[in-house]
């Protein structure tokens, strides 16, 4: 199932918090930087704020691979969801 959001429509901290239900494994990229957490037990304030850019709007590209959830662009990180 794919599902689509226009880049029109800003989702904010609770819309990030949502898409967190059913993942078990919160990837979010920043630059050269990857953070990784384990849900949901690691699901914190962190995790949440780390899924925020600068304007509190939810990264993107935001993806959802099977239980798997990818925030932001490292080239590092697709390679190992789709190769």
């Amino acid at each position: 199932m794919l599902d689509k959001t226009p880049a029109s429509q800003k989702l904010q901290a609770q819309d990030a918090k949502d898409l967190l239900d059913n993942a078990t494994k919160l990837i979010v990229a920043k630059g050269r930087k990857l953070s990784e957490f384990k849900l949901p037990a690691e699901l914190s304030d962190e995790s949440v704020q780390a899924m925020l850019g600068p304007t509190g709007n939810l990264r993107a590209p935001t993806l959802r691979v099977g239980k798997t959830l990818i925030v932001g662009f490292n080239e590092e990180a697709y390679a190992g969801h789709f190769n």
